[in-house]
């Protein structure tokens, strides 16, 4: 279908997000050594990037600021009018300054600039001129011209908002890759949301301590129910003196003795105990544990260490409460 055959909204439409595609793909053409240096300086920065802008740029400026902080690199938006009156206070020597201003020429974005370089602080500058102020005094200048706005008028900040935000997530994305910044990292800034759910650990959501339910080998069965009836998992784990995991006793075992023993509450544990059960470690994900109880079909994990000692115990329902399926 072509662009004259549909109705004129969508082809105003059409005609915005082609524009604004062709200028993001003409942007990755002109990436390379300055984009580097960017990332460098932006990797040795050990206090916070403070991105500065004004108006449209500086709404883009606010969303380029949560996506560093959300991918381990530490970030503020600082409005550059209000830089002006107190907020440069923010700074310090350990930051470094994002400036994002379409023409390089907004004066305020320029006397933030000449603060930053009062206090001797790298200065990136995302601009659509590269003649001009901000470019020509930044550190390093990234190139984000456009021939022109998608507006049918020319005059809205479009294609060039567009092109400023893509180079902010450009940079923000080589950023986590050259720090490491990987999916734990993102889960453990991100604990209330889907992804931060997915990726919580078994550590994290396993009964610890007093809540363990736990008897040696020699605990009369008695003992032992009462036990597993006390810590209500359905379970117990069975430890050696040293606290080495050495089985466990589910409520299948329980009816397995009460068929086989004539008199099953005087039985020790260690008579009544599955051998060999199934654990996880406390650095698993909790994905995984749920997974392997639906493959094995049982309730409860136990948590071991290295040394197969008893730190913990995960129960189906503690995962089903995490909401992780």
């Amino acid at each position: 279908m072509t662009v004259t055959a549909v109705h004129p909204s969508l082809a105003t439409a059409i005609r915005v997000l082609e524009a604004e595609a062709e200028a993001i793909r003409n942007l990755s053409r002109r990436l390379g050594e300055p984009f580097l240096r960017a990332v460098d300086l932006a990797a040795a920065c050990t206090g916070k990037i403070a991105v500065t802008g004004l108006g449209k740029s500086g709404i883009i400026c606010k969303k380029i600021a949560a996506t560093l902080s959300s991918t381990g690199s530490p970030a503020i938006f600082m409005h550059a009018a209000d830089a002006l009156h107190g907020d440069c206070g923010l700074l310090s020597r350990d930051d470094l300054v994002l400036a994002i201003s379409k023409s390089g020429e907004t004066a305020e974005v320029l006397q933030v600039l000449n603060v930053a370089k009062r206090l001797a602080l790298p200065v990136v500058a995302i601009a659509g001129d590269r003649d001009s102020t901000l470019a020509q005094y930044a550190d390093v200048f990234l190139d984000a011209s456009v021939t022109e706005e998608a507006c049918p008028l020319g005059l809205t900040p479009t294609t060039s908002t567009a092109v400023a935000l893509a180079l902010g997530d450009a940079l923000a994305m080589a950023l986590m890759e050259r720090k490491g910044f990987g999916k734990e990292d993102f889960a453990s800034l991100h604990p209330a949301g889907s992804l931060g759910k997915t990726l919580m650990r078994v550590g994290d959501l396993m009964h610890r301590g007093e809540s363990i339910p736990r008897v040696l080998e020699s605990t009369r069965m008695s003992d032992a129910i009462y036990e597993m009836t006390r810590k209500s998992l359905g379970m117990t784990a069975v430890t050696d003196e040293r606290g080495i995991l050495v089985g466990v006793i589910s409520d299948g075992d329980l009816r397995r003795m009460l068929q086989k023993s004539p008199d099953p509450l005087k039985l020790p544990a260690g008579r009544v105990m599955s051998k060999n059960p199934r654990t996880i470690s406390a650095d698993e994900l909790a994905t995984v544990a749920l997974s392997r109880m639906e493959e094995l079909k049982i309730t409860s994990l136990v948590v071991i260490d290295k040394e197969r000692t008893v730190i913990g115990v995960v129960h189906v329902h503690d995962l089903w409460r995490t909401q992780l399926f």
